[in-house]
């Protein structure tokens, strides 16, 4: 996602109501992506951390929002300090902005732009509540967030994206946040759970979903919002690459899913559809950094190879004893990784720029840039995130009490559950009396009664 182009100083750029209606659904799409997050996460864990999984993920949409307006954009997107972050007045509170001023170097207003990020930065925190499932208080999580994302994604995606950000001067491609978004989530997750430790039970209690249609659900909802996402993220429709994102995104997609269930097949024996649902945001993931910069034939191959390698990552949790509970580490932060990396072998160099990767002739030193990216971010966002679940931690708690996290993370947090029978009779069994004929013998005039389940 570049922040700007070249263009003639006789031929300045004119306010596209095209480009500009597209990127408001973009920006649309995107949002829909942290509720359909929610509703895979959801779906993933016991019935009595479903209201909570869902309020970690839509809290954000609260947090973050007010955040961005008031500094964030400004962090983010503002004007370069030492390339490490970015700060611009007019930015704050988003007050001095003009409402046809335009991005520079693109078609659309600053507005536009500014909300379509501001998505970005929503869905990133939300991505790392899945790994701290079943045990993290409200508040603190609430904290955390607000911390989080002011410490490490606003000057993060800086680096990436922000016009003179190291790593975006460096060469990093990264088309819509493959670095930025989810080997920042992923490392941040890992860095929470080795300060927070493992779930009660971990390792000997069963932790199956609760409801695979919900996972399904969001599944399917954050693969559509994932058009938004991605191709947005070139901001207009003028040159096409657009539209090679996502048809990329949807090639990619699908093969990760395909070799995700063929890795689990062989490995386990089954297709389940949580392989499928999981497989599916793999390559999604991976797809991110790379779908610019390859072809739909390199998108087969980054989902593939993204499908494999998640779905054997995932299963790391239980040899190194983290307990990731919902697979943030095993899917984002790897998948990230593949996707990022792989631009340095299989960019062709004919779609997001010049740049081509190792079986394009184009040498390691694509290779390269992106292996600086990745493990930048990596150890800044695992460092970092590991220091403020620390600091939590030490002062307010992060972690819910043992006897809440057994009773129900949901009734201690929210006084609420996610299904609630006794309303329609789950309580005590209603019996229903039966009509009895005036002319039946005297031993069975007493009312019969049957026991109906509720």
């Amino acid at each position: 996602m570049p922040p700007g182009m070249t263009t003639l100083a006789a031929d300045p750029p004119a306010l596209s109501a095209a480009n500009t209606g597209f990127m408001l659904i973009c920006s649309a799409l995107v949002m829909l992506m942290t509720p359909a997050l929610a509703f895979f996460y959801g779906g993933m864990v016991r019935v009595r951390s479903t209201l909570n999984m869902l309020m970690m993920s839509f809290i954000s949409l609260g947090i973050v929002t007010v955040l961005w307006v008031l500094y964030g954009f400004a962090v983010a997107f503002g004007t370069d300090i030492g390339s490490v972050v970015g700060w611009s007045p007019d930015y704050l509170g988003l007050s001095g902005i003009g409402v046809t001023q335009l991005w520079d170097g693109y078609t659309i207003p600053v507005y536009v732009f500014a909300v379509f990020q501001l998505m970005f930065a929503v869905l990133t925190p939300a991505l790392i509540s899945g790994a701290l499932a079943d045990r993290v208080k409200f508040t603190s999580w609430a904290l955390f967030i607000t911390l989080w994302v002011t410490v490490v994604y606003f000057p993060v995606a800086h680096w990436v994206w922000g016009a003179g950000g190291w790593l975006y001067e460096l060469g990093v491609i990264d088309f819509a946040g493959g670095t930025a978004v989810h080997i920042n989530a992923g490392a941040a997750a890992l860095g929470v759970i080795l300060v927070i430790g493992r779930r009660v039970g971990f390792g000997k209690d069963p932790t199956r979903p609760h409801s695979l249609p919900l996972v399904m659900l969001g599944a399917g909802l954050l693969w559509f919002g994932w058009f938004g996402f991605n191709a947005g993220s070139w901001l207009g429709n003028d040159d096409g690459v657009g539209a090679v994102m996502f048809v990329n995104t949807q090639v990619a997609t699908g093969a990760a899913m395909l070799a995700w269930l063929g890795y689990e097949k062989l490995r386990h024996g089954s297709f389940t559809t949580l392989g499928a649902a999981s497989g599916a945001v793999a390559g999604l993931v991976a797809i991110t950094p790379s779908g610019g910069a390859v072809s739909p034939l390199g998108a087969i191959v980054v989902g593939a190879v993204a499908g494999v390698l998640c779905a054997m990552a995932v299963g790391l949790k239980y040899r190194f004893g983290y307990d990731d509970s919902l697979d943030v580490v095993g899917v984002h932060l790897v998948g990230g990784i593949v996707g990022s990396l792989l631009v340095g072998l299989l960019a062709t160099g004919g779609v997001q720029s010049d740049a081509k990767g190792l079986f394009y002739g184009g040498g390691l030193d694509q290779l390269g840039k992106q292996a600086i990216g990745v493990f930048a971010v990596l150890a800044y966002s695992l460092a970092a995130s590991a220091a403020l679940a620390f600091l939590l931690d030490r002062t307010i708690g992060m972690r819910v009490d043992e006897d809440d996290e057994i009773s129900g993370i949901d009734r201690a947090e929210h006084a609420e559950t996610a299904y609630e029978f006794s309303g329609a009779g789950g309580g005590a069994a209603s019996r229903v009396t039966a009509a009895v004929p005036a002319t039946a013998p005297a031993a069975t005039t007493a009312p019969r009664t049957k026991k109906v389940d509720a």
